[in-house]
C-alpha cells in the first residue's frame, strides 16, 4: 500500500508527472493508468507531463476521470458499464419531475407555474443525488426525518417528498433508466469489485482526490490494495495535533482528508511525503511558501486550537501577501484589472485570478480590454447569458407582451436580428419605427396595432425626415416581421414542445440575414451547440409537462438555463485584434484546483460569495438532513475553504481581494480572511495593503488640477435667434434661457418616452377639453359638465385602469367647476381657448409674442378676466407679481393691444388661475389682485420687462445660460442633461466657480 502526499508549497501536477516519468515511466510498463477526479484535472496532467517533458517523446499512461458525469470513461481498464441500465438524461428527469411537483396537491399555498415548479424539481433531483454519493437510501430514511416535535409543515413536506421515495422510483423502473449519480456510484462499486479479486498488475496512480462519494473511496481502496497502487494526495496537514485532527469541524479545509482517509481505514501516519527534487533556483520561493504552510495552518485551526494563536508573539511571515479592499465591486474589477496587466510585464510571469464569482470575473476581463488584454477565461460562460439564449428570451417577451414597444425594440435591436437584410440594416429601421410609432403611448398591441399606429403618420413627410440611408420603408419591415413572428403571436396555450419549436423558427427567421440563413447564424460554435441541445432536449422530453402559455417561457427558459456553463475554444479578441493572452487567466475555484501561478489574485472574498452561502435546501431543514444521513450544508463551507487554502499557497505572489460593498449594500469580509486579521492584530501585524487601490484612484484623473466645467454659455449670431415665443416660453426664457436656444436655435426636441403613461398633461387636455365643449355648449348644468369631461376622457383611450382612477377626480372637478360658477355672475362675451397674438417692434426686427388663452370674458362693465386651468402646481402670488410666472399679465397685455381677433381690445378686472386637481380639496382659485391701478401697473411692467428682455438677446454678446437664476429654476426641463446641469450646479453648490 502506498499512500502519498505532495506538501502544498509545491506544484502538485508538476511533482507527478516528474515522479511518474522518473518511475513506472522507465520501467516500460504496460497497461499503466493514473484516475483523476475530473475531466480538467486530466486535462492539466497531460499539460504537466508536457511541461515535464520539454519537447521529448513519451509514452503517457492512460489517464482517465473517475467522477465525470459523462458516462464514456467510466467503464475503467475493462469494467462492463453497459450491464448496468442506461442513466436518464438529465433534462427528461427534471421534466418528469416537474410534471410531477406540478400535480402536487396541499403542499403549496398556490398553484405553481411551470417556471416555479422547475427549480423546485432540480432541489429535488440534487437532493436524490445526495443521497445516492452517500450511499442513503431515502426510501428508509427520511419517513423518520421529522420529529413529532417538529412543526406540522415539515411533516408535509415530508409526504411530498414521495416524489422521490415512490413515484419516481417507479417511473425508473418502467422505463428501465437509473440516475445518474447512481448509475456512476454502480460502475464504480462494481469496479471496485472487479479490482478486488483480480489486482491490476500494472502501476496505478489515484491522483488528486481531496473528498468524494462513498464508492470513490471503494476505488481509491481497491487502488492502495493494488500491487502497484498509489494514491496521492495534494496538501494534507501531518503538523496539526491529532487531538484537532480527530474533531474537524465539516468546515474546516481539511475536513475532507480526514473523512476519505477515515473510509479508506489508514491514518495520516502511514503517509509519505513526496518533496524530494527541488531546483536550487526555487528555494527562495519555496521557502517563502513553506513559512506559509504554517501561517494557513494556524489562522484556519478550529476552535479548539485557538489557544496556539497565544502560544508565540513572534511576528508571523507574510511575505508575497497583500491585501485589496475596495469601496465596491466596480474599483476591485478595476483594482484587480491593473494588478494582473502588471504582472505581464514581466517577461515569463503568469498571473490567475481565482473567484467563484462571475459577475466579478467578467468585470474583470472587460476592465482587461481596456489594456488590450483578452484575458483566458476558463470557468465558462452562463449559457443563458450567450447572445442567442438571450434572443430566445426577447423574443418570447415581445411577443407574449403583444409587440409593446419595449420588449419589441430590445428583440429588434439584438445583434443577431437582421430579419432578411443585414443587422445594421435591421437596427437602422427599427430605429426609425420607433421614432415613429413607438415614441409616446404605446400603439395598439400587436401587428395590427402598428400598421395601425404607422397608417396614422404623415408617410409622406415622417418616412424622410431624419432617416437614415440603411432604414428602408416600414410597410414591408412589418410584414416580415409578423412573417416572423406569425407561429408565436396568440395568447392560447400550447404543448411545451410545439412552443419551443414555434420559438426556434421564429428565431432563425429573425436572424437570418440576405446572405446567411438564420439557422446558421443562430446556432454557431459552442455556445450555439449547447444552446440547440439544450432547446433539443427540452423539446423531446417537455410533452410531459401540461400546456405552456407564452408569457411563461422568458422565466422557464432562465430557470432551465440556471447553473449550466458554455465551455468551448473560442477565438476572442480584443479591441485591437488580440488573442488570448498566453499568460493571464481568469478561474473558477474548480479549475483552479491543483494549478499554479507566480501570482495568484483571490477575489471576492465576502460572505456569501466565497464563501458560499450555506443553504439547506427547500425540502428539508438542517436536523431533518442530519437524521437522514444527508450531507450537512457546511460541508459546502469545507470545500470552500480547501480551495481558498489551496489557492493561498498555489502561487508566490498571493492577493486577496474583498469590497466593503456589494450591490449597494454593506458586504462582509470572508470568514478566513477575518480570521487572519485577528490572527496578525493580536501579534501587531497587519496584511499590506496592495498599491492597486492608488493606482485605480489616479487611472482616470487628469493630469493636471480638476475643474469644473462652467455652465454653456451660447452666443448664436443675432439672425439665428427666435423672433416669435409663446406667453408659456417666455416663462422659459427667463428661468432657462439655455432651453429656449436648444429648441429654437438647434432644434432639438426631446423624444417622447417609450409606452408614455398619462400623466398631468393628459389629464390637462381633458379638463380643457371638456370644460371648452361645456362652456361653448352653454353652460347646461352639471350633469352636462360631468358628460362633457367623461367624454373627453374616453377619447384619450388611456388604459382601463389609469381612466377608472381619473374618472372620480374629473366628476369633482366638474362639481367644483360648477359651485364656482354659481357663485359668479354672468359675462357680457365669453371665448375659451382663444389665440392671441402681438407684435413688439424693437431696433433689430419684430418679435411676436403668441398665446392661446384657456378663457377669456367680458364682463358687463367692458373689462375683462382671464382664466387659466392649471391641473399641475399653482404659480406663487409672489412669482407672478414679481414676472417669473407672466402668462396670463403678457395675455391681459395682448387683450389691452388687441391682439385676440375674436375679441375687441379691453383693460383685465382680474386674473384667475384654477387649480382642478380632482383631490380631497377638489379644486383652488388664486386671483392676481384684482385692484385696477395695481393689475394695470403689472402689465405695463411685464411688457417694459419684454421689450428689454428682446431688445437684450438681440445683442450678440447676450448668451443664452442655463439656469441663471438659482432660486427661479425650472421645475422640469428636457434640456438639463444637455447643458449638464448636473455636473456644473453641484460645483456651484460647493462653492466653485
Amino acid at each position: 500500500m502506498t499512500l502519498v502526499t505532495i506538501p502544498a508549497d509545491r506544484s502538485f501536477l508538476d511533482d507527478v508527472a516528474r515522479r511518474w516519468l522518473a518511475g513506472p515511466a522507465q520501467d516500460g510498463a504496460e497497461h499503466a493508468l493514473i484516475l483523476v477526479p475530473s475531466r480538467r484535472a486530466a486535462r492539466n496532467l497531460t499539460e504537466a507531463f508536457l511541461r515535464c517533458l520539454n519537447g521529448r517523446a513519451a509514452l503517457l499512461p492512460r489517464i482517465v476521470p473517475v467522477s465525470d458525469v459523462n458516462e464514456d470513461d467510466l467503464a475503467l481498464a475493462g469494467a462492463d458499464a453497459l450491464s448496468f441500465p442506461p442513466a436518464v438524461d438529465p433534462l427528461r428527469r427534471l421534466s418528469v419531475l416537474a410534471a410531477l411537483v406540478l400535480q402536487a396537491k396541499g403542499v403549496f399555498s398556490a398553484d405553481l407555474t411551470l417556471e416555479q415548479a422547475w427549480p423546485l424539481a432540480s432541489a429535488l433531483a440534487e437532493l436524490m443525488d445526495d443521497a445516492e454519493r452517500v450511499g442513503v437510501d431515502l426510501r428508509e430514511r427520511l419517513p423518520d426525518a421529522a420529529e413529532p416535535r417538529f412543526a406540522d409543515h415539515w411533516h408535509k413536506t415530508l409526504q411530498f417528498l414521495h416524489i422521490v421515495t415512490e413515484a419516481w422510483p417507479e417511473w425508473l423502473r418502467e422505463t428501465g433508466l437509473m440516475n445518474p449519480v447512481a448509475r456512476q456510484v454502480a460502475v464504480l462499486q462494481a469496479q471496485a469489485a472487479r479490482w478486488r479479486d483480480a489486482p491490476p498488475q500494472g502501476p496505478l496512480w489515484a491522483v488528486g482526490f481531496t473528498d468524494g462519494m462513498f464508492a470513490v473511496c471503494a476505488i481509491l481502496r481497491a487502488v492502495l490494495d493494488a500491487p502497484q497502487g498509489c494514491v496521492i494526495l495534494p496538501g494534507v496537514d501531518l503538523e496539526l495535533p491529532d487531538s484537532l485532527w480527530a474533531h474537524l469541524p465539516e468546515s474546516h479545509p481539511q475536513s475532507g482528508f480526514r473523512r476519505l482517509l477515515n473510509d479508506l481505514g489508514v491514518s495520516r501516519e502511514t503517509m509519505t511525503v513526496w518533496s524530494d527534487g527541488v531546483d536550487p533556483q526555487d528555494e527562495p520561493a519555496r521557502q517563502v511558501l513553506s513559512a506559509r504552510i504554517g501561517l494557513t495552518s494556524l489562522f484556519m485551526r478550529p476552535m479548539e486550537g485557538l489557544s496556539a494563536w497565544g502560544e508565540s508573539r513572534d511576528g508571523l511571515s507574510l511575505a508575497g501577501i497583500t491585501r485589496v479592499e475596495a469601496d465596491d465591486q466596480q474599483q476591485e474589477a478595476a483594482a484587480l484589472a491593473m494588478i494582473l496587466r502588471e504582472a505581464v510585464d514581466s517577461p515569463g510571469r503568469t498571473a490567475s485570478l481565482v473567484t467563484p464569482d462571475r459577475a466579478l470575473a467578467r468585470r474583470v476581463a472587460t476592465e482587461l480590454l481596456r489594456f488590450g488584454i483578452v484575458a483566458d477565461d476558463s470557468a465558462g460562460e452562463a449559457l443563458a447569458l450567450t447572445p442567442a439564449a438571450i434572443l430566445l428570451r426577447l423574443i418570447a417577451e415581445a411577443a407574449s407582451a403583444d409587440l409593446a414597444p419595449v420588449a419589441l425594440l430590445a428583440m429588434l435591436k439584438h445583434p443577431l436580428v437582421a430579419l432578411g437584410t443585414t443587422p445594421g440594416n435591421c437596427r437602422a429601421t427599427a430605429r426609425r419605427l420607433e421614432r415613429l410609432v413607438l415614441r409616446g403611448p404605446a400603439p395598439p398591441p400587436g401587428i395590427a396595432g402598428l400598421r395601425r399606429a404607422l397608417h396614422e403618420q404623415d408617410q409622406s413627410g415622417a418616412e424622410t425626415a431624419d432617416s437614415p440611408d440603411q432604414a428602408e420603408p416600414l410597410g414591408p419591415f412589418l410584414d416580415r416581421l409578423s412573417e416572423a413572428l406569425s407561429p408565436l403571436l396568440g395568447k392560447a396555450a400550447h404543448p411545451l414542445p410545439d412552443l419551443l419549436a414555434a420559438l426556434v423558427r421564429a428565431a432563425e427567421a429573425l436572424a437570418t440575414t440576405q446572405d446567411q440563413p438564420g439557422e446558421e447564424r443562430l446556432w454557431l460554435g459552442a455556445e450555439g451547440h449547447t444552446l440547440s441541445r439544450h432547446i433539443a432536449s427540452l423539446m423531446t422530453h417537455g410533452a410531459v409537462l401540461p400546456p405552456q402559455t407564452l408569457s411563461g417561457m422568458p422565466a422557464f427558459l432562465l430557470a432551465s438555463m440556471a447553473g449550466q456553463m458554455v465551455f468551448g475554444q473560442r477565438v476572442l479578441q480584443g479591441r485591437d485584434g488580440e488573442a488570448l493572452h498566453p499568460r493571464v487567466s481568469i478561474l473558477g475555484v474548480l479549475e483552479a484546483r491543483l494549478q499554479f501561478a507566480d501570482l495568484v489574485i483571490l477575489g471576492g472574498l465576502n460572505e456569501g460569495i466565497w464563501p458560499p452561502a450555506t443553504d439547506p435546501g427547500p425540502w428539508l431543514s438542517r436536523p431533518m438532513r442530519t437524521r437522514a444521513g444527508l450531507p450537512s450544508p457546511e460541508r459546502l463551507i469545507g470545500t470552500a475553504a480547501h480551495d481558498f487554502t489551496t489557492a493561498f499557497l498555489s502561487g508566490r505572489e498571493i492577493v486577496l481581494s474583498s469590497a466593503s460593498r456589494r450591490d449597494g449594500a454593506p458586504a462582509v469580509p470572508a470568514r478566513w480572511l477575518v480570521r487572519l486579521e485577528a490572527l496578525l492584530e493580536g501579534r501587531g501585524q497587519s496584511l499590506p495593503s496592495h498599491p492597486a487601490l492608488i493606482w485605480q484612484a489616479r487611472m482616470d484623473q487628469p493630469l493636471g488640477p480638476a475643474r469644473p466645467v462652467p455652465p454653456p454659455e451660447p452666443r448664436p449670431p443675432v439672425a439665428s435667434r427666435p423672433r416669435r415665443l409663446s406667453v408659456t416660453e417666455i416663462d422659459t426664457w427667463l428661468r432657462d434661457p439655455y432651453a429656449i436656444y436648444a429648441r429654437h436655435v438647434l432644434r432639438l426636441k426631446a423624444l417622447p418616452d417609450l409606452e408614455e403613461a398619462a400623466d398631468r398633461s393628459d389629464i390637462g387636455v381633458v379638463v380643457h377639453e371638456g370644460l371648452e365643449r361645456w362652456l361653448t355648449d352653454g353652460q347646461k348644468g352639471g350633469r352636462a359638465l360631468h358628460k362633457a369631461l367623461l367624454d373627453a376622457l374616453a377619447k384619450r383611450d388611456l388604459r382601463p385602469a389609469l381612466a377608472a382612477w381619473w374618472r372620480p377626480r374629473v366628476l369633482r372637478i366638474a362639481d367644483w367647476v360648477c359651485e364656482r360658477e354659481a357663485m359668479r355672475a354672468a359675462p357680457r362675451l365669453l371665448k375659451t381657448e382663444q389665440m392671441g397674438m402681438m407684435t413688439l417692434t424693437p431696433p433689430y426686427a419684430p418679435f411676436r409674442l403668441s398665446a392661446r388663452a384657456d378663457r377669456i370674458e367680458i364682463g358687463q362693465d367692458g373689462r375683462a378676466t382671464i382664466i387659466d386651468y392649471k391641473t399641475g402646481s399653482l404659480p406663487r402670488l409672489g412669482d407672478v407679481e414679481a414676472g417669473w410666472s407672466s402668462q396670463l399679465v403678457l395675455e391681459a397685455a395682448m387683450l389691452r393691444l388687441g391682439g385676440f381677433a375674436d375679441l375687441p381690445s379691453a383693460e383685465t378686472a382680474s386674473l384667475l388661475y384654477w387649480r382642478l386637481t380632482g383631490d380631497r380639496n377638489r379644486g383652488e382659485e388664486l386671483s392676481v389682485p384684482g385692484k385696477a391701478e395695481a393689475l394695470d401697473d403689472l402689465v405695463e411692467s411685464a411688457l417694459d420687462r419684454l421689450r428689454r428682455r428682446v431688445e437684450a438677446f438681440d445683442d450678440p454678446q447676450t448668451a443664452y445660460r442655463s439656469h441663471p437664476h438659482p432660486d427661479y429654476v425650472p421645475r422640469y426641463s428636457d434640456y438639463a442633461h444637455l447643458a449638464r446641469v448636473s455636473e456644473w450646479s453641484a460645483a456651484r453648490e460647493e462653492g466653485g466657480e
